[in-house]
């Protein structure tokens, strides 16, 4: 029921690739941006960036035009060059620490976003949805894939096994120490072959990447209704998409950390604490939760682990057994004061991929009054969440892989 078709990409040529591509624009630094810039002329930066050429900061209307106008400069100078057959893209990721990632870049239907074939585990802004339909509509292109997960597979496992015997189009290292590669799928049996095994998958679920792909459902609404020759083959029926198997998507959770104690002493806010957790104060010592519903708080140079009284919280639902939940409906809210997780300034997140002592870090500079850590959902959590109709709080995954931008690029 899930339906995924090939398409012809716009790629870059083999010999620039790893020059092109680039990480999402708001990832890298101010001073990482503008050495990418400066001294790389070919990086898709110089597209979702066009004011540089202008030593000028424009946005709105006038930015997504430039946009556009960069990105059809650089298929005049062949940088880019769009495929002559539809294919699926067979794509590999092995990261800097050795794990690997095997997916298909594919579009995914627009319609199934809208009938819930497609399920979302998150919340999203909708004035950032309508910000990036104008985008998208104005542009003409989509160079960031969603990522979707579906169940492990055989026949979809033996299809890119298959591929990767062959020499890849791309292969390329970045900074980071990621190695990329990509392979064309172009064979009917094979495309026929995957298509069928998703058509068979009555689920797709979003990881990564809501406003994208609630944005392209935008879209698809709005030029669906405006085209009175609409037959639903057109490329804006679609959107690229990442689809990894469940089994080699990795997710992380996110710390928070508060900027105080929302009026509270250090005696006082333990008091409150004491009430929903067993404490235990373990002074320098390093606490990382293994468990859920345990957490690791940081405060005042020492760690404190939080184990939950069960007694006194009701499970009923799948969102209240969520560790994000937790952590906000008994300390974020009705002690710290924080309402909004989403928008309130006395919140930050950061995410949980490296060492909790990142959590010591944020609160020993003064900045942050308190942080809390926890252990990551599981796969099982999220689809429950998405099966569900449920939505979890903000920044309760941080999920990867991580593509790069301007490898393959959709248009429609």
């Amino acid at each position: 029921m899930a339906k995924i078709i090939p398409f012809k990409a716009v790629r870059p040529t083999r010999d620039k690739v790893s020059l092109v591509a680039s990480r999402s624009y708001q990832t890298y630094t101010k001073a990482e941006r503008e050495a990418r810039l400066d001294y790389n002329p070919f990086s898709f930066l110089h597209i979702v960036n066009p004011g540089y050429k202008y030593d000028k900061e424009i946005t709105g209307i006038q930015r997504y035009q430039l946009v556009k106008n960069r990105y059809q400069e650089f298929k005049e100078d062949d940088v880019f060059v769009q495929d002559d057959k539809t294919c699926f893209y067979i794509y590999k990721i092995i990261d800097r620490d050795g794990q690997v990632f095997n997916g298909i870049v594919a579009a995914a239907s627009a319609e199934d976003y809208e009938k819930n074939i497609i399920k979302k585990h998150e919340d999203t802004i909708e004035y950032r949805e309508h910000i990036f339909k104008n985008y998208l509509k104005t542009v003409g292109f989509n160079a960031e894939p969603v990522l979707l997960t579906y169940p492990d597979n055989d026949k979809i496992f033996s299809v890119i096994e298959k591929v990767q015997q062959e020499r890849a189009e791309f292969e390329f290292t970045t900074t980071y120490k990621d190695t990329h590669y990509l392979w064309l799928l172009d064979g009917d049996s094979d495309l026929e072959t995957l298509t069928k095994s998703f058509n068979e998958m009555p689920s797709l679920y979003i990881a990564d990447g809501h406003h994208r792909s609630a944005s392209s459902y935008l879209l698809y609404k709005d030029l669906k209704q405006n085209n009175p020759s609409h037959n639903g083959t057109e490329p804006y029926n679609y959107f690229m998409s990442f689809l990894i198997p469940e089994s080699e998507l990795k997710i992380y959770a996110f710390n928070r950390h508060i900027k105080d104690l929302n009026g509270l002493s250090k005696e006082e806010f333990l008091i409150q604490l004491d009430a929903e957790y067993r404490i235990e104060n373990r002074g320098k010592t390093a606490y990382q939760p293994t468990t859920k519903h345990h957490f690791t708080m940081y405060l005042d140079g020492e760690f404190y682990s939080l184990y939950l009284r069960k007694s006194n919280y009701k499970f009923n639902t799948s969102l209240d057994a969520l560790d994000s939940q937790l952590l906000y409906k008994t300390i974020l809210e009705p002690i710290l004061g924080i309402e909004d997780p989403r928008n309130d300034l006395r919140i930050h997140y950061s995410n949980g991929k490296g060492d909790i002592i990142n959590i010591k870090n944020a609160v020993d500079s003064g900045e942050y009054a308190v942080g809390f850590g926890m252990v990551a959902i599981t796969i099982d959590e999220l689809k429950q969440i998405a099966d569900d109709g449920l939505k979890m709080p903000p920044k309760s995954t941080f999920i990867e892989p991580k593509l790069r931008s301007g490898v393959t690029i959709y248009e429609f």
